[in-house]
């Protein structure tokens, strides 16, 4: 199994914590965003799209897209699961999964971040208030709907780990790197030290990776 992967990447870094905890052998690519690897067409006839993560597995299929790559690992690789049994949990799960990748991380991509930069002619501190406009924008209501499902714990999802930190640990990570003030969401925070702790995630931290520049 080969993961093409880039250290900064969250959606990679999800892939990594991912792998780990479900104790999947694999071999890290690195591809450099910065230096175009991703346009690079050998890497395009994987993942036409131009973008990481992509997973090869070792019968040679493909998969892309993090969140829908991390429910077919839990269902092609059952072990150490990170979707729930039940049908609202898994509910649950999806939906903080989505509102971190559907509506925080997009709007704070790489990709966008250079384009209000190259096209809108952005200073370095619009590029910083539009980040953090919307971190405190997806953060503030993500904290809301924890708090009012009241289903979380020690995690997202009570004592069990699952999609949704996969997804929340990444997300902090890039606010904690933007220097973002996280002190309004200590439901989040707690969950994040909690997940911290794993060695699924202290293995595959941004800083760990071979590629790191």
């Amino acid at each position: 199994m080969k993961l093409y992967s880039f250290f900064r990447s969250s959606t990679s870094f999800r892939l990594r914590i991912a792998l780990a905890w479900k104790g999947l052998a694999h071999e890290t690519v690195g591809v450099s965003l910065p230096g175009m690897a991703h346009k690079d067409p050998a890497f395009l006839a994987l993942n036409p799209q131009g973008l990481v993560p992509a997973l090869v597995d070792d019968d040679g299929t493909v998969v892309t897209q993090s969140l829908a790559m991390i429910e077919w690992l839990d269902e092609k690789y059952p072990q150490n699961p990170l979707m729930p049994a039940g049908v609202d949990e898994r509910w649950y799960v999806r939906a903080v999964s989505q509102i971190i990748g559907c509506e925080i991380h997009p709007v704070n991509n790489v990709r966008v971040l250079k384009y209000i930069k190259s096209a809108l002619n952005a200073t370095p501190e619009q590029s910083q208030e539009w980040y953090e406009h919307w971190i405190r924008e997806g953060l503030t209501g993500l904290e809301s709907f924890l708090v009012t499902q009241k289903r979380h714990g020690k995690f997202c999802l009570g004592d069990q780990f699952t999609m949704a930190d996969v997804s929340l640990v990444p997300q902090v990570y890039n606010a904690m790197r933007f220097n973002c003030d996280l002190k309004p969401y200590p439901t989040l925070m707690a969950i994040f030290a909690n997940c911290e702790a794993l060695d699924c995630v202290r293995t595959t931290e941004p800083n760990t990776q071979a590629d790191k520049t």
